[in-house]
């Protein structure tokens, strides 16, 4: 490729003017959109130079020819932009830095309802790619074997079949404990070591020993970021109870604490009598900011729209200390409860600070803006009590 065309190809990608907007396709795919006047023989050029690399999307947008836009869907981007030798003076974008240097952060996986396997390693980018956190991950040994389900119906040969499942699976469990009893006398995770602890867990209860280090850990002035699920676990944890605020499932009731409640602009404690935690189907909603002078949300949109996740509603808990930073209407429609309920809360305990999200139940959750922005700056926040972390426009 000649010195011209490669200069032509970076003017394109990271100068032109008449690149309008940036966006992530999905599935890898990285899209430019230009001007309509990037089309015909500069866009003939373009397709020339990049090869096979390169695919050119025309797709017209209604019959007005002014609306007519250019996508340009750039694959293997490493590929196509030739030695950077050829660049000379168009240096690469810096990757921003935290002032003060990187936060140490360690995420707790291993155990979860949801695909921590997929989501984990999502958080771990999020945080690793705004450049304010070094991330480390700690996984607990795994869950025991799941029970089989019990036929319906009287179906003999069913039940004869189940029975011999259901003797496997007890015989699977012993082994599984003995096993996992070395594994957790061995999982050690070093909270001191870290700024921050974020939570992508949901299983059995930590050993005791554990419990007391995190709970030390967290009141003695570490900082805490419950991320989703992590509010269904440890409903007989006095103490995790009192971090989260409000959680929900695992025998919760109004017996583990309130529910908040949006009443006249502000959220109070609600001793209703009722289950602690639900949701109705997974959807699209609108996150509405409630303290947009707390650190965390100062300067963010008053509302943003978050993309398909499940809305937790009819938290409960001690919910002391909590600030509500965050709400979404529960709708009736969707088998909601017709409440605002909280969807990003600050929680003290002791000298720590707790960042609580309810969002981020699957990897398209955390697709969203508005997720990743405010779980950086919930974990720089939770960590340091301030923020420099940019709300970049949300």
């Amino acid at each position: 490729m000649e010195n011209e065309d490669s200069r032509f190809v970076a003017c394109l990608l990271n100068k032109c003017p008449l690149i309008s907007r940036f966006q992530s396709g999905g599935r890898g795919r990285v899209f430019f959109e230009s001007d309509p006047g990037i089309a015909g023989s500069r866009a003939k050029r373009l397709k020339e130079i990049a090869g096979s690399h390169l695919r050119l999307c025309m797709l017209s947008w209604g019959s007005n020819p002014r609306m007519k836009t250019h996508l340009f869907c750039l694959f293997a981007l490493a590929a196509v932009l030739i030695p950077t030798s050829s660049f000379g003076d168009i240096p690469p974008p810096r990757k921003p830095e935290r002032p003060g240097g990187k936060l140490n952060l360690l995420i707790i996986d291993g155990q979860n309802n949801h695909a921590w396997k997929e989501t984990s390693p999502v958080l771990k980018s999020i945080f690793e790619n705004s450049g304010w956190f070094k991330v480390n991950v700690s996984t607990s040994p795994p869950a025991l074997p799941g029970a089989p389900r019990m036929p319906k119906g009287d179906d003999s040969a069913k039940l004869d079949a189940y029975k011999k499942e259901h003797a496997k699976w007890q015989a699977d469990v012993e082994k599984a404990k003995r096993m996992n009893q070395i594994a957790w006398n061995s999982w050690r995770p070093a909270f001191s070591n870290y700024d921050v602890v974020v939570s992508n867990y949901n299983g059995e209860l930590w050993p005791k020993a554990i419990q007391e280090q995190f709970e030390a850990y967290v009141s003695g002035g570490g900082g805490f970021v419950a991320v989703h699920a992590a509010n269904n676990s440890f409903p007989q944890w006095k103490a995790y109870n009192e971090m989260i605020g409000v959680g929900g499932w695992g025998g919760r009731s109004e017996l583990s604490g309130p529910y908040l409640r949006l009443r006249e602009d502000r959220f109070v404690n609600d001793m209703t009598p009722g289950r602690g935690g639900s949701h109705g189907a997974r959807h699209e909603f609108h996150v509405e900011t409630r303290a947009p002078e707390h650190p965390i949300m100062k300067g963010m949109l008053p509302k943003w729209l978050h993309m398909e996740d499940e809305l937790y509603d009819r938290l409960r808990g001690p919910a002391k200390n909590v600030t509500v930073l965050a709400s979404a209407f529960s709708d009736l429609s969707t088998k909601g409860s017709g409440e605002h309920e909280p969807i990003l809360m600050t929680i003290s305990y002791g000298s720590g600070r707790v960042f609580h999200t309810t969002l981020g139940h699957s990897t398209v959750s955390m697709g969203s803006p508005g997720f990743r922005v405010t779980l950086i700056r919930g974990a720089e926040w939770a960590a340091k009590g301030s923020v420099t972390f940019p709300a970049k426009g949300l």
